[in-house]
């Protein structure tokens, strides 16, 4: 990634946020965040579906791509986020601590036979 698109989840909260303040209408309420968020990941799996698997898209079906429902649904996390007032860089913290202490051993490292 070129270092000067690289941006922090702190950064992308704030664009959001002052795009979002834009409007009246401000953030959906959690439960139509999450419905969308549902939406969002199935038009991720069609999209998967449409690459790796079995079934390719219709003539009709509008070009799509894996990096933009990516993008989508990262959209709609930091919404969702910053409705609830949560700081993502320390909830991806946490969750980070999480696997490094409670995976440690379950996968196995690059140049060993076994797991940790």
């Amino acid at each position: 990634m070129d270092a000067l698109k690289e941006k922090t989840l702190a950064a992308m909260q704030r664009e959001v946020d002052a795009y979002i303040s834009q409007y009246k209408e401000g953030y959906f309420s959690p439960l139509a965040m999450l419905a969308r968020m549902a939406e969002e990941v199935g038009e991720l799996a069609r999209e998967v579906n449409h690459r790796f698997g079995e079934k390719p898209k219709k003539p009709t079906e509008e070009e799509n791509s894996i990096e933009l429902e990516l993008g989508d649904i990262l959209f709609i996390a930091i919404c969702f986020a910053n409705s609830l007032g949560i700081d993502l860089t320390d909830s991806f913290d946490r969750v980070m601590e999480k696997f490094r202490t409670r995976d440690k051993n379950r996968w196995t490292p690059k140049g060993t036979d076994s797991p940790a």
